[in-house]
């Protein structure tokens, strides 16, 4: 380092911060510990996009719960971690700040600000430092730091960073819900600005289907078991007929990983999981009776909807 980077918060300073009251997801994603992230590949571009700019270089992620936010960033991370983004993204570190383990053990907001402060004061002092990887924080729920957001621990916590935002400093990735957003962020049209959006669909059954494919090998290594495309798509359509109060692609890969649980509980390991176990996981979430989920004709539908599935699949690769 050139005697011209002199930091108010040491590299040391800087580490035990993050270590305490952040998530590096980027470390993580090169141990392997998350399971592969699909259906997302357009947005990680418009976020990649917009971090490569040099004015309006942070994002917020908008969509309902459980559509996916973090595992958008999660893929992200994995592709920071391979290698796969552009030179000005090589070697990026992308961390999740926890504001809510950040706030732990304080006695007021001046306390935990004064664990905020260096935190970002040490990000934004080295992001000009071309010895330095660049660090990108990840806010969920960033409306809770909006002044206007009564009852959070957080509220008022944009002001600290503005003034980092407009040097053009940080690189922040938010994540909060439209209406959340339009309700606390919006108000305030200078922090506003210094936000593009990213819009995330819910996935419909087929992008739903394909995710759980995607994530099914992680799922039968923890549980040792196996299960068919075909129960697959039963969660998917169980989950989307009976619980219309939560989204997709979350709903389902809470039911497959508790369905897989339940069968290991009730029938043991090696073998496959059996509708049963499916519909009982469903009837727990909805209050349905189990016997009355069953309906042969929608099996049938289903194996036939994969059939198809499949059929287009070896088309596409022909």
């Amino acid at each position: 380092m050139t005697s011209q980077w002199n930091y108010a918060v040491t590299n040391e300073e800087l580490e035990n911060l993050i270590n305490s009251y952040c998530v590096d997801f980027t470390r993580l994603a090169k141990a392997g510990r998350y399971g592969p992230i699909t259906g997302r590949d357009q947005e990680i571009d418009e976020t990649i996009l917009i971090l490569l700019q040099k004015g309006r270089k942070n994002t917020v992620l908008l969509a309902p719960a459980g559509v996916g936010k973090t595992a958008l960033v999660v893929g992200l991370a994995q592709k920071i971690a391979s290698d796969e983004v552009p030179e000005y993204l090589r070697d990026a570190r992308l961390i999740e700040v926890e504001l809510a383990r950040m706030a732990a053990g304080t006695n007021g907001p001046a306390e935990f600000q004064e664990r905020f402060i260096p935190l970002c004061k040490g990000i934004a002092e080295r992001f000009h430092d071309p010895d330095q990887p660049r660090i990108i924080m990840f806010l969920d729920e960033i409306h809770q730091i909006m002044p206007s957001c009564e009852g959070s621990s957080y509220a008022g916590l944009s002001d600290v960073m503005k003034p980092y935002l407009t040097a053009g400093d940080l690189m922040v990735i938010g994540a909060t819900t439209l209406d959340e957003f339009r309700t606390y962020v919006a108000l305030d049209p200078a922090l506003d600005r210094r936000f593009q959006k990213v819009f995330l669909s819910v996935p419909n059954v087929k992008e739903t289907y394909n995710i759980l494919k995607a994530l099914r090998p992680g799922f039968e290594k923890h549980h040792k078991l196996t299960i068919s495309n075909a129960n697959l798509m039963m969660i998917v359509h169980l989950t989307e007929e009976h619980m219309r109060k939560r989204n997709q692609p979350d709903k389902s890969i809470i039911t497959l990983d508790a369905s897989m649980a339940y069968h290991v509980k009730t029938h043991g390991i090696d073998q496959e999981v059996d509708l049963e176990s499916i519909y009982y996981m469903v009837g727990r979430e909805t209050g349905l009776n189990k016997q009355a989920l069953h309906d042969e004709k929608k099996v049938q539908r289903v194996i036939k909807e994969i059939a198809a599935l499949e059929d287009d699949e070896k088309m596409f690769h022909i």
